[in-house]
């Protein structure tokens, strides 16, 4: 079986460079909602304060991974395919989205600023990253060679 040649110049092992920043923006989010479901237990301002840093690292490195993707469209390296990849590249969004309504939610003051709404939108974040990282995961499968 053959396999189309990755779309994007810059690789590693295999990947697009834009997968980098995705996954450790994906990584902040999930810690998000560990320190959102903490301050919920504990009450500790410590723990919101650590949610608001972890949504702005995620979001800053959710924005670096956008600016790779558009240079990759832009620059015919990477093309939208009707399909999975139009799934993946809204689910992304998605999150990217849910997560900057999460950190205007976490700006406020006190326990509202987590209890209930920034520890739903954390939540539904994160199942939106799962979501997407199944979606990815297929992606990877079909136009990229993968090993394993």
């Amino acid at each position: 079986m053959t396999y189309p040649t990755p779309s994007s110049r810059v690789l590693i092992y295999s990947h697009p460079f834009r997968a980098v920043p995705l996954h450790f923006s994906a990584a902040c989010f999930v810690g998000a909602l560990a320190t959102d479901i903490a301050y919920w237990r504990t009450a500790e301002m410590m723990w919101t304060n650590f949610s608001s840093w972890l949504l702005t690292a995620g979001l800053l490195l959710g924005g670096i991974a956008a600016i790779g993707g558009i240079a990759d469209v832009v620059t015919g390296q990477l093309s939208f395919r009707w399909g999975i990849g139009v799934f993946y590249t809204l689910g992304n969004l998605a999150a990217f989205i849910l997560a900057l309504f999460n950190a205007f939610v976490h700006s406020r003051d006190a326990w509202t600023s987590v209890v209930p709404t920034g520890l739903t939108l954390s939540a539904v974040t994160v199942v939106v990253i799962v979501i997407n990282a199944v979606l990815g995961r297929m992606v990877q499968r079909r136009y990229f060679k993968v090993i394993a």
